[in-house]
């Protein structure tokens, strides 16, 4: 058995419940697949499942580093390839189950580059550049050297920065001119979730008030007290940097409410464009979200 099931899709559309239905059907675990599930401490803006909600199904990927920590891709791929083959080791299916696609892409493919050559001195160059004058700076060069690479990546993956600026020192090539096969390295099935836009967005705004009437203003009040800058790779996440932005101006909170709707609203079309674009994928109607359905997909029925 090398098969994985993957739930994904936009924000708000029900994936956390149908892969831990599947979760428990299957007898099995969920991988998160979302980058700031990842950080301990954020919990009301990132509408992480709570122990009840989780119905006793394991979750991996999931409080697993501080919020002042960065986490890459690269991290993501290093630390979820084990689990999966560990699942798959004892027979289970691993259910992959969020919104980040660059996260699922990371264990579905090789990505190679073109297979270009690595070269030592001029990785310990780029590596002595992020040291000196920081993972910023060293970003700021690939931006001019291949946008739309930079448009891919995050400034803190900085493994991955420093490998497309040596894919382009030593070919002379872009990365983003580059085409990998997409291959995957395992018999996958992939499902999202497939709301009208209109239904999509009210159910992104159900949440949102949600999170308010929780305490969102106050858990990012708690963070900044306890010493996270705002300038941290989690404080960037949808819902934080808003709150953020908003108590620094003294903004009402109807005002940082409705800028998180629309930028939460933003966000569920990029996620809709990616996923779009990803191989094999089935869409689902809302009425067919459900684990009996998927399980047919599963069995081929």
């Amino acid at each position: 058995m090398n098969k994985l099931l993957i739930i994904c899709g936009a924000t708000a559309t029900g994936k956390t419940k149908l892969a831990i239905d599947l979760a428990k059907k299957l007898q099995t675990e969920i991988i998160s697949a979302d980058s700031q599930l990842i950080y301990k401490g954020l919990d009301i803006g990132t509408a992480k499942p709570d122990e009840r909600e989780m119905g006793g199904v394991k979750h991996h990927l999931i409080d697993v580093v501080l919020p002042d920590s960065d986490f890459s891709v690269t991290d993501y791929a290093e630390t979820a390839k084990p689990i999966i083959k560990s699942l798959l080791d004892n027979c289970k299916i691993p259910i992959i189950c969020g919104g980040t696609g660059f996260y699922i892409n990371s264990l579905l493919y090789d990505l190679s580059y073109g297979n270009t050559a690595k070269d030592d001195s001029v990785r310990r160059k780029y590596e002595e550049i992020a040291e000196k004058k920081g993972k910023e700076y060293l970003f700021s060069i690939l931006k001019q050297i291949d946008p739309s690479t930079a448009e891919k990546l995050h400034c803190n993956d900085v493994k991955r920065v420093i490998r497309a600026l040596e894919i382009y020192e030593i070919s002379g090539k872009k990365k983003s001119d580059i085409c990998d096969e997409l291959k995957s390295k395992y018999e996958y099935l992939a499902v999202a979730i497939d709301f009208p836009r209109d239904e999509l967005y009210k159910r992104i705004d159900l949440r949102v008030d949600e999170m308010f009437k929780k305490g969102l203003v106050g858990e990012v009040e708690n963070l900044l007290n306890t010493g996270i800058d705002e300038k941290c790779q989690c404080m960037q996440a949808i819902g934080y940097k808003e709150v953020v932005n908003c108590l620094k101006n003294g903004n009402k909170e109807s005002i940082m409410r409705d800028i998180i709707k629309l930028n939460t609203r933003h966000y569920a079309k990029r996620q809709i464009t990616f996923f779009k674009k990803m191989q094999d994928i089935v869409w689902l109607k809302p009425q067919d979200a459900t684990a009996e359905y998927v399980l047919g997909l599963l069995n081929g029925k």
